[in-house]
């Protein structure tokens, strides 16, 4: 089993391969923009016992998301699991926005879900999950541009179910709690604002603190076993018990 994460060179994909990279199956990591940061989370996997390759495509494109599943079935053997947890970073407001940018914000954020699903040859096995987050569920400031397509990867990760669950295929989502990431600056607008939103969604948490990578893997390496044979099409958050209510 071959194992592809997109955005998975850093925060949330990288935690999530970090977790998975004792299993022994190769992993390939999807990047757009990073150099750096894929040279070195490919030097951190190594380091710790895993197959790894990283793989630069635009998944908000047909054509990246083609390029992402020849390069996963070419390095490794057997079915393909996706772990999809790229996403464009755009704050803005829906009446402020660039069309042009929230467009391809949808793209990366929602319809690439899609894409990869129409590229990849799946089989009996093949497990995909999307990164979620409760945005896709609540209004948040500035936050549209990923939690509109997060929202539309919701709606197709449960229409997809009827056509993938016959092939022996699964699909599911996990949401992931508030995590320090620099897509958090970047939403923020820049570190000091950032870290006054981690303490206060921290305080605001009932379990008292932040996600951390463990949190929201472990759930994402469930639904990659065979233990998760029959979940089907469900939103997993891993948040620690914010946003219930």
């Amino acid at each position: 089993m071959t194992i592809l994460i997109t955005g998975g060179t850093k925060g949330i994909g990288l935690g999530i391969a970090e977790h998975l990279a004792g299993r022994g199956e190769p992993l390939v990591l999807g990047w757009h923009a990073d150099a750096a940061a894929a040279q070195a989370a490919v030097g951190r996997l190594t380091g710790l016992g895993a197959r790894v390759q990283a793989v630069r495509a635009d998944v908000g494109q047909i054509e990246g998301a083609r390029q992402l599943v020849e390069a996963a079935a070419a390095f490794g053997d057997g079915p393909l699991h996706i772990v999809h947890a790229a996403a464009a970073i755009y704050p803005t407001a829906l009446m402020d926005t660039d069309l042009v940018r929230f467009t391809e914000a949808i793209q990366t954020n929602g319809l690439s879900l899609l894409y990869l699903v129409r590229q990849a040859q799946l089989s009996a096995g093949s497990s995909l999950v999307f990164i979620s987050s409760a945005g896709a569920r609540t209004t948040l400031a500035n936050y549209a541009a990923l939690g509109c397509g997060k929202a539309l990867a919701e709606s197709l990760v449960r229409y997809l179910v009827p056509e993938l669950a016959p092939r022996g295929v699964r699909i599911n989502a996990v949401a992931p709690g508030l995590v320090a990431t620099t897509s958090v600056a970047a939403m923020a607008g820049g570190e000091a604002a950032a870290e006054r939103v981690l303490e206060r969604g921290a305080r605001a948490n009932p379990s008292g603190r932040l996600a951390e990578g463990a949190d929201y893997a472990a759930v994402v390496a469930f639904l990659l076993s065979d233990a998760a044979r029959f979940v089907q099409g469900q939103v997993i958050h891993a948040n620690g018990g914010a946003w219930v209510g």
